[in-house]
C-alpha cells in the first residue's frame, strides 16, 4: 500500500504545556480531580489536533496528550508507563504515580546518571485493552477527515527491553513476543473500528549493548504486531533522547544509536507500508529500502529554530530525494515527537513541513 508523495504527519507528541505539572501537583493536593486533569488533556489533544490540521498536516493525531501527566520524563510517561499500567503481567500500584510498581533503570551506556521509572514484569503478558480506539474515536469526532486520523502505538522491543523482568527469565524474545500478541489484537479493534493509520514507535535498535540478534528478534515481534492489519502502516524509528535543557534534567540531546551501528538493512526487513526516519540518516537506507515509503524526518526537534519550507527541501535533496530515493516513495515529518519545543515552535514547523510538501507537488 502506498499514499501521495510527500504527505506530510506527525511522529506523535505535540508541544506539552507547562502547566501540566502544576495540574498534576494540585491532583496529588487534592485541590483538583483525576478529572479535572482528564478534562484538561482532552481539551489540549483537540488544540494540538487543531494545531496540526490548521498548519496543513496531512495525516493527524491528538499530539499524545492524553497518555502525559508533566513532562519532565516524558517518554516513560506517554511510551512506557501508559501502556505498561493497561497490561496484564506488568505489576500494578494503585497507590503509584503512573499506577505501576516501577523500579529505576538505565537505558544506555550515554545516560550513566540518567534513569527511567521501568515496570516490573511478574507474570505472563496477556490482552489488555490498549486505549486505543477510545483514542481514535476522541480524536476523529474533532477531526476534519476521519480518515487521516493515526494512532500511534510503542513497539513490542520498547515495551519489554525497559522493563523488569521477573517472569521470563531473560527471554527478551518470547516477552516481545506475548506483548506483540497484546498490540496486534488490539490493532484489530482499532481497524475495525475505522482507524486507517496506525504507528508503532521503537527507539533502542541502535542502543548501547544491543546484539544483532535482539534486533532480528524485535523486528520479528514488529512484524507480529501487524499481521492481519490492512491499515496504512507506519513504523517510526525513534532518535533516542532528544530532552535538551535544564528542564530535562541538564540532560544533552543525542541519539541512542551513536553508540552501536544503525541496523539499516533489518529495519527494512519490517513489514509496514512507510518508515520513518531521522532526516539525516535517509543516505543509510540507499540499498536496503524495499517498497516502502521514506517519511524523512526534515524538521529537527533538535533545533529550537523553526526551519522554512525551502531549507526542509534542501535537506530532502542532499539526503536523495529524486535520486536514489524516487518521489514516490517520499514522506515528509519530523525528526521525533515535539513535546518538549514550546507551542509556537512546534506549529512553526509543522507549517515548514506542509510548506515543503506544497513546493515539491508545484
Amino acid at each position: 500500500m502506498a499514499i501521495e508523495k510527500y504527505t506530510t504527519t506527525v511522529v506523535g507528541a505535540h508541544s506539552l504545556p507547562r502547566w501540566y505539572e502544576v495540574l498534576e501537583k494540585q491532583v496529588e493536593a487534592g485541590k483538583l480531580t483525576k478529572e479535572d486533569m482528564a478534562d484538561a488533556q482532552a481539551r489540549a489533544s483537540q488544540a494540538a489536533l487543531s494545531d496540526e490540521e490548521a498548519a496543513g498536516i496531512d495525516v493527524v493525531n491528538g499530539g499524545e496528550m492524553h497518555r502525559r501527566q508533566n513532562n519532565r520524563h516524558a517518554p516513560p510517561n506517554a511510551m512506557l508507563n501508559f501502556f505498561w499500567q493497561k497490561m496484564p503481567g506488568f505489576e500494578k500500584d494503585e497507590s503509584a504515580e503512573y499506577g505501576i510498581t516501577t523500579r529505576p533503570k538505565p537505558i544506555t551506556p550515554k545516560d550513566e546518571g540518567v534513569f527511567h521509572p521501568a515496570a516490573v514484569c511478574t507474570e505472563k503478558i496477556t490482552y489488555g485493552d490498549l486505549g486505543l480506539v477510545e483514542e481514535f474515536e476522541f480524536v476523529s469526532k474533532h477531526a476534519r477527515d476521519r480518515d487521516k486520523v493515526k494512532v500511534t502505538m510503542t513497539g513490542p522491543h520498547m515495551l519489554a527491553k525497559v522493563a523488569h523482568d521477573e517472569f521470563y527469565g531473560d527471554d527478551l524474545r518470547a516477552m516481545m513476543l506475548d506483548v506483540a500478541e497484546v498490540i496486534n489484537r488490539n490493532f484489530k479493534e482499532l481497524e475495525a473500528a475505522g482507524c486507517k493509520h496506525i504507528q508503532i514507535d521503537e527507539p533502542l535498535f541502535a542502543v548501547g549493548g544491543i546484539t544483532r540478534e535482539e534486533v532480528e528478534a524485535a523486528i520479528e515481534a514488529n512484524n507480529a504486531c501487524w499481521e492481519g492489519v490492512n491499515a496504512f502502516k507506519w513504523t517510526h524509528v525513534c532518535q533516542g533522547n532528544y530532552a535538551v535543557g535544564e528542564d530535562y534534567d541538564g540532560q544533552i540531546g543525542h541519539r541512542y544509536f551513536d553508540i552501536e551501528p544503525y541496523p539499516t538493512e533489518l529495519i527494512c526487513d519490517i513489514e509496514c507500508d512507510a518508515i520513518m526516519n531521522e532526516g539525516d540518516m535517509t543516505p543509510v537506507y540507499e540499498g536496503h529500502l524495499k517498497n516502502q515509503q521514506l517519511a524523512i524526518g526534515v524538521a529537527d526537534v533538535q533545533d529550537l529554530n523553526v526551519e522554512t519550507p525551502e531549507t526542509l527541501v534542501e535537506r530532502m535533496r542532499e539526503w536523495g530525494m529524486g535520486g536514489w530515493l524516487p518521489e514516490e516513495q517520499t514522506l515528509i515529518t519530523s525528526s521525533c515527537g515535539m513535546n518538549h519545543l514550546t507551542r509556537d515552535v512546534a506549529n512553526g514547523k509543522l507549517a515548514a513541513m506542509a510548506g515543503a510538501r506544497n513546493l515539491l507537488r508545484n
